[in-house]
């Protein structure tokens, strides 16, 4: 039972959701801010919100059956039968106690018990990354419904990740932090992305209205290209403008893998052929956050 649970949770995700923090956490460093526990208990409560969001995905998707036999892809815990709907509930209920423990933690020794602004605003926006990973797919408002899924992910992956892991640091917030911020949300809406195009046919049965189930694969494709396109830019000005040696540059080798895996795009035929890319995809944002974090460290 123990391996349904682990593979539910999806362990091949969370390389892309520590994403923003290993950025964020390089930046500050950059900034001659760092602290190890901080950054352990950061990656944690992320992995926790993550492992939230794949099993909450898992049961909307499965009790609302979205995942039938249309879905392209591993097939899921409630889909294969190998859990209940209730055991999965129970868990989830579980995993979101725990993280949260994990988030109140970091808050406490982040910012210490008389710092009471930053404390409330933080405690408040682990409640609402845990809300917005069980609603993705759960209730019948689930906004990933709607077509609302890039945002989010835009909002927690990308400009929250970063930026609230540079402030956990820094006790600070410089406007330029959103540059590299938006270039791991663009690239974390493409993983997204993928997946939609993938399940496109799947989604319009269910009535699962992505966006790309609302522009059609062709556009979607489009759409694709410009979040890889915008990533890099986002990423370049941000060493332009702090340019101070060729580590800065490092980042750019990220960007030969995401470069094939535009090809691989561009001349797909077969959205369902696409499965394979959210992993490559996935792994190079990982990567990238390494590079570009560890870059501007070397550089400054």
């Amino acid at each position: 039972m123990f391996k349904v649970y682990v593979k539910a949770a999806r362990l091949r995700t969370l390389p892309l959701s520590v994403s923003g923090i290993i950025v964020g956490s390089f930046l500050a460093a950059s900034h001659g801010y760092f602290n190890w526990l901080i950054c352990g208990l950061a990656l944690l409560t992320t992995i926790g919100f993550q492992i939230i969001s794949n099993f909450a995905n898992d049961y909307g998707d499965g009790v609302k059956g979205t995942d039938n036999e249309d879905r392209i892809g591993p097939k899921r815990a409630i889909q294969s039968g190998e859990i209940s709907p209730d055991q999965l509930l129970k868990t989830i209920k579980i995993t979101s106690f725990l993280t949260l423990i994990i988030a109140i933690l970091l808050i406490y020794i982040a910012f210490g018990k008389d710092d009471f602004i930053n404390l409330a605003v933080f405690f408040v926006l682990g409640i609402t990354s845990i809300a917005a990973a069980l609603k993705y797919t759960m209730g019948k408002r689930a906004y990933g419904y709607s077509g609302f899924g890039d945002f989010f992910v835009f909002l927690f992956f990308g400009l929250l990740s970063v930026c609230g892991s540079y402030y956990l640091f820094t006790k600070q917030l410089d406007v330029t932090i959103f540059l590299p911020a938006c270039s791991i949300g663009f690239l974390s809406i493409g993983v997204l992305n993928l997946n939609n195009m993938r399940d496109s046919v799947s989604d319009a049965k269910s009535g699962k209205n992505t966006i790309v189930v609302k522009i059609g694969v062709e556009f979607a494709k489009y759409y694709h290209y410009y979040l890889l396109i915008a990533s890099f830019l986002f990423a370049a000005f941000y060493a332009y403008v702090f340019y101070k040696s060729w580590h800065q540059l490092l980042f750019m080798l990220a960007y030969i893998p995401i470069g094939k895996h535009f090809l691989v795009v561009y001349r797909n035929k077969r959205p369902i052929l696409l499965d394979p890319e959210l992993k490559k995809l996935a792994l190079s944002t990982f990567l990238f956050a390494i590079l570009f974090g560890l870059g501007t460290f070397l550089a400054s």
